[in-house]
């Protein structure tokens, strides 16, 4: 017989920490560099981000708050997604300190920086994959009652997309080559994906 924990949101849940991001995980990670209308780069982590369309390919993430990204986003009309793996798991949580606007995260975090090809916003060097992005929509959530909430989705085109030949087998992009992180829940937690969590299922029919 199943006990359930039950509750509704609105009264709050009950527990020691809200467990909403640790069921919905783990989550791929927007590590999302952008540059303001005066040149200052900007480098932030948004675990509330994923691909929504394969043609053209469509990436959002959301972010909590009016920060400097959103701002920037929507100023320029770019970004650049940059896959966060485990050997830049440290640089990546230094970048989503919160420090003064126009302070360059690039720097504070000691990572260095690659040119882009179709957008002024920097790639994040070592990261083996980056996605160059033109803004396509940025939508302000709301609640049930049609209020608005203080979280913007972001949403963007990938006009140009960069890959580490490296991770490509035989035509295949090798998901755990990359040793991708993702956000789970609670304080602090990160996985890796990893081969040993690998399996295969094709559609029926």
């Amino acid at each position: 017989m199943t006990e359930w924990h039950f509750y509704e949101p609105a009264a709050g849940h009950g527990l020691a920490h809200d467990p909403l991001n640790a069921i919905v995980a783990p989550r791929p990670i927007g590590w999302i560099s952008t540059l303001s209308d005066t040149g200052v780069r900007n480098l932030a982590p948004y675990s509330f981000f994923n691909l929504f369309a394969y043609r053209p390919p469509i990436v959002g993430f959301c972010s909590a708050g009016a920060k400097d990204t959103l701002a920037n986003a929507r100023a320029t009309g770019e970004f650049v997604w940059n896959l966060a793996t485990r050997d830049q798991a440290e640089a990546m949580n230094a970048t989503s300190a919160m420090v003064p606007p126009g302070e360059d995260e690039f720097t504070l975090a000691g990572l260095a920086a690659l040119p882009s090809r179709r957008v002024a916003a920097p790639r994040v060097a070592g990261s083996p994959v980056q996605f160059e992005c033109a803004v396509t929509q940025i939508v302000q959530l709301t609640a049930r009652d049609g209020s608005d909430m203080p979280y913007w989705m972001v949403f963007g085109e990938a006009i140009a997309i960069h890959i580490d030949r490296a991770l490509i087998t035989d035509g295949v992009y090798q998901t755990a080559r990359a040793r991708p992180i993702l956000r789970g829940g609670g304080p602090a937690d990160y996985f890796e994906a990893l081969d040993a969590g690998l399996f295969r299922m094709h559609r029926p029919g």
